[in-house]
């Protein structure tokens, strides 16, 4: 018999082949897909009764023909009439999973529920393909279905021994990489690796004079019941760590895991891990596998599950994703929703149990945990209102604290004038020790957050708490870190700020960014000199490493405060130093600069309630040649500061040395310092 497929169009097919699917390998996936559902629809009409035969050897076998280019995929499962073919096959509006399921909805649990359209994808790889199927019923004929991609097909009449379906895919010339048992192979280790049927691909293969040779033993690719279809109480924890070696071969241990088992108000099964994440977490996602009814749909989850989420590793399983959809339709699912939401709940869940039942065991775990835990509270506001309970700040002693625990040990001593209470933080234990160590002199507690998430958390969290700040230890003097009532007197007045700056500004590396001279006065102990950099510039610039839109921060050079210690021993001698060689002959200058200041000053007042051309042309021009004068002696000064500067070993030696301190001197600048070092010395 010869007809045309039930279809409103001829464009069926190009649309099949084009549109339908977004990976041509696919197709693999859906014919096996509906073989598997064929065997367990016949071991459901067999459990009722209504089918005589074993159903004990069912099986999915996969056949590669390279000479007449075929791929032949078998099973024996229930098999089609000719009037089946019709109906399932030829009229594509109709699924016969929707008449099957309603028959044996009391116990179909496990049919995929997706015969039909799926076999349709056959088409995107093959010039023609065949069906020969003979239905489970008594005294049923086998028949042929022959269709190459036209609207039109051929049914007849054939010869077949057993129950089942073989389709026969004559795969076309753009598909060749089919007929090649590496690229089979890697299908089915991505799409059917744990599907509920054995799937069979050729025979087990072994070494035999320096080749490998087939046996008589069938090569079944996948693993029927895969741990997470198991009941957890069915499972040791060696069972979990080894199916995660499965998943992940290369993988290293994982943390712990999180057995899902729900059956209401939807269906989901599964196993997550927490892998040890690397500082660059983005080279962690895709990991979570999501299947539907043990057959693989995607593991790219980005947008159907919370993206912190993506940072695990493990398998998803539920009958209530749909198969073959695309990922925007994935992503607004409401199943797929009601899914994530509870996904994150119990990832929430078992953290704080952990942390409950064994916090010990959970610190230990924690520099492993942190970047996980920092990414959800960031990107979920639901698992952040959870993990605010069990999130741990570590000090620079090492020592963990809840949220609620480190408030209440920093609050006697870290409020500013503001009421504020202000949290010190290092990024690097090593590189900023001695900042740390003149906080925690000061009585202050210093945490150490030195991962890549640091400043958008500590950004997020004072958007959450805006009565609390965070403080960089490294970031100004350790006076100002905290700002209290008391200020202390200037011991500089701006004049000589004014002349000293140009003294060390000629010696700040000009390779290193921008560098403004700040005065303080550190007392005789503290340091002569130190490196700073403002908070919110730094942290505008780390913002801008990981969010384009901020690229302006990005592109500025860094800016850092050089500040001098004016009650050190050392900083007087290179001031004193200073005034021996140069005062008398800036004196002069500046006994100048004066004068002409104050000429400056009359030629101005002249200006006073005159209109620009009221102003005789001579005392304009007096007025800018008085302030060119200005200008030159003023640049006059500040060369000669700067050449005084330059030529100072002590104060190259100084700023050198706060340089050092911040892990900021290197190449030529530090070979100099080192030989500097030496001369002093002798």
């Amino acid at each position: 018999m010869k007809g045309k497929i039930g279809v409103t169009s001829d464009n069926l097919f190009p649309i099949i082949k084009k549109f339908l699917y977004s990976d041509h390998d696919i197709f693999l996936r859906e014919i096996v897909s509906n073989a598997v559902d064929a065997t367990q629809k016949l071991k459901t009409i067999a459990s009722a009764g209504k089918y005589k035969g074993s159903v004990e050897q069912l099986k999915v076998t996969i056949t590669i023909n390279k000479d007449e280019k075929t791929i032949t995929i078998s099973d024996n499962g229930i098999g089609m009439t000719s009037d089946e073919v019709e109906k399932f096959i030829n009229q594509i509006a109709f699924s016969g999973a929707n008449e099957f399921l309603e028959k044996y909805k009391d116990d179909a649990n496990a049919i995929i529920g997706h015969f039909g359209l799926g076999f349709y994808s056959s088409f995107m790889v093959s010039e023609e393909v065949e069906i020969i199927t003979r239905s489970y019923q008594t005294n049923a004929k086998a028949v042929r279905w022959v269709c190459d991609g036209s609207p039109e097909y051929l049914l007849e009449e054939t010869e077949k021994d057993q129950v089942g379906t073989d389709i026969i895919m004559h795969i076309n010339a753009d598909s060749i990489e089919f007929l090649e048992e590496s690229r089979i192979n890697e299908l089915l280790n991505k799409y059917c690796k744990f599907l509920p049927i054995p799937v069979v691909f050729g025979k087990k293969k072994e070494w035999k004079d320096g080749k490998y040779e087939d046996t008589d033993e069938d090569n079944q690719v996948n693993e029927v019941v895969p741990a997470w279809v198991k009941k957890p109480t069915d499972l040791k924890e060696e069972d979990y760590v080894s199916f995660y070696h499965k998943l992940y071969p290369s993988g290293d241990e994982p943390l712990f895991h999180i057995h899902l088992n729900v059956d209401y108000p939807f269906n989901l099964t599964g196993i997550l891990y927490f892998p040890k994440l690397k500082n660059n977490f983005e080279v962690q996602k895709n990991k979570i596998q999501l299947y539907c009814s043990q057959v693989f749909v995607t593991d790219s989850v980005e947008g159907i599950v919370p993206e912190f989420l993506t940072l695990l590793h493990g398998v998803i399983d539920s009958p209530d994703i749909p198969l073959n959809v695309s990922r925007s339709y994935l992503q607004n699912d409401s199943n797929v929703k009601k899914i994530s939401g509870h996904i994150t709940k119990k990832v929430a869940d078992r953290l704080t149990e952990l942390f409950k039942e064994n916090r010990p065991g959970f610190e230990e775990k924690w520099n492993d945990l942190k970047l996980f835990i920092e990414y959800g509270m960031l990107t979920d506001e639901k698992f952040y209102d959870k993990a605010l309970k069990f999130y741990l700040f570590k000090n620079s002693d090492d020592k963990s604290f809840t949220w609620e625990e480190y408030e209440t040990i920093i609050e006697p001593n870290q409020k500013d004038k503001d009421n504020k209470l202000v949290y010190l933080y290092a990024t690097n234990k090593d590189e900023q020790f001695s900042f740390i160590e003149a906080a925690k002199d000061k009585g202050y507690d210093v945490l150490i957050m030195n991962d890549v998430l640091a400043t958008p958390l500590l950004n997020h969290f004072e958007q959450k708490f805006p009565d609390k700040h965070f403080v960089r230890v490294d970031s100004d003097v350790v006076d100002k870190l905290i700002l209290k009532d008391h200020t202390k007197e200037e011991i500089l007045s701006l004049d000589e700020k004014n002349e000293l700056s140009p003294v060390f500004q000629a010696i700040t590396p000009k390779d290193r960014g921008q560098f403004i001279i700040d005065f303080q006065d550190l007392g005789e102990g503290g340091l002569p000199m130190m490196v700073t950099q403002n908070e919110f510039m730094r942290r505008m610039k780390d913002m801008s490493k990981m969010q384009s839109g901020m690229s302006f921060y990005g592109d500025l050079p860094d800016s850092y405060n050089l500040v001098v210690n004016v009650s050190h021993p050392l900083i007087k001698k290179v001031i004193a130093d200073k005034h021996e060689k140069l005062e008398s002959e800036l004196s002069v200058t500046i006994k100048e600069i004066s004068k002409f200041k104050t000429e400056k000053e009359a030629l101005q007042k002249l200006k006073e309630g005159k209109k620009e051309d009221e102003i005789p042309q001579e005392e304009k021009d007096l007025l800018k040649e008085t302030e060119n004068k200005i200008s030159e002696l003023e640049d006059s000064k500040r060369k000669k500061l700067e050449a005084f500067g330059s030529s100072n070993d002590l104060a190259k030696q100084l700023v050198d040395l706060a340089l050092l301190a911040n892990n900021m001197l290197r190449g030529e600048a530090l070979n100099n310092f080192v030989k500097r070092s030496v001369e002093i010395l002798k």
